[in-house]
């Protein structure tokens, strides 16, 4: 069952176009990614899915109707949200609970119990971030629009971060990720889809964007002899040879290491400093959006 649906979305400021023929479906209980560089169109994208935004052209609904029918079924946490320096843990929880008829407490859940009387300003990162996703799902909501929640944060507290939004998934909340890190997408996403100048570039499973980029496989290494790179590249596993400086780079199958191992073994050479790629999301990526970077509008 889809719970969101997006048909033909448009949304322009002024003379720019922001947002143009987006459309994508999200089944329940999934977690969908969204990625893309600057400007790509993101954020106006979740913004018009959480009704914040109302779009020029297109159709969006959440559970069937428009967002803004449903907004207590929808908790946002946005790119920029911010609350008062001095507005303490508890009192936040308790003033955002008082805005719905059964609101449920994340407190524990989140780790935010011991900080209950702490000042937002006085936070660190992973805790702002905590304290914003229990603000977004203190109404209970069938969805929840969580956009680039990991920005600023240590490694540390961005994996912390991941685990708690797959508990959060777990009790069948639907998610509408914008993430910022190749890596959060590919653990946590169940699809994503990846935006360039306000249109979806691709639309597909993290592994199946994977597949899309030439050759699975790099091996690197400094030959100890010259090596004839006419009858390397005629393995039926490599789809390239190139150097970078003294270091052989070559691209193909799964296979590609134990091809490439036996052949030097029966021409006496030894590969020193071999190092295997395997293509990654980021590989995707860059290849999708021509090497943007990522984060956001």
């Amino acid at each position: 069952m889809a719970i969101i649906e997006v048909r033909d979305l448009g949304k322009r400021y002024g003379p720019r176009v922001a947002v143009d023929s987006v459309s994508f479906e999200v089944a329940e209980g999934e977690i969908f990614g969204i990625l893309g560089p600057n400007g790509a169109g993101k954020s106006t994208t979740v913004e018009c899915v959480a009704g914040l935004r109302t779009p020029d052209r297109g159709t969006v609904s959440v559970l069937g109707r428009r967002p803004a029918d449903v907004r207590a079924a929808i908790g946002v946490q946005l790119q920029a949200s911010e609350l008062p320096e001095r507005l303490r843990v508890g009192e936040a929880l308790s003033l955002f609970s008082s805005f719905y008829p059964s609101p449920v407490d994340w407190s524990e859940r989140l780790g935010l119990t011991p900080h209950l009387r702490a000042e937002f300003g006085r936070l660190s990162g992973g805790l702002k971030q905590r304290l914003s996703i229990a603000l977004a799902l203190i109404g209970s909501p069938r969805v929840a629009i969580l956009d680039e929640l990991t920005t600023g944060l240590d490694p540390q507290a961005r994996r912390d971060t991941w685990s708690v939004i797959e508990d959060v998934r777990s009790t069948g909340v639907t998610i509408l990720l914008v993430a910022h890190f190749m890596e959060e997408a590919a653990r946590l996403c169940d699809r994503v889809a990846v935006f360039r100048d306000g249109r979806i570039a691709a639309l597909d499973t993290p592994s199946g964007l994977v597949s899309r980029v030439d050759g699975s496989t790099r091996v690197r290494f400094v030959p100890s002899a010259a090596v004839d790179v006419a009858s390397l590249s005629a393995l039926p596993e490599v789809s390239d040879v190139s150097f970078a400086g003294e270091q052989l780079v070559v691209s193909g199958s799964e296979n590609l290491l134990h091809a490439v191992t036996s052949f030097l073994a029966r021409k006496q050479i030894v590969a020193r400093q071999l190092r295997v790629d395997q293509v990654s999301l980021d590989d995707a990526y860059v290849e999708l959006t021509g090497g943007s970077g990522v984060s956001d509008h």
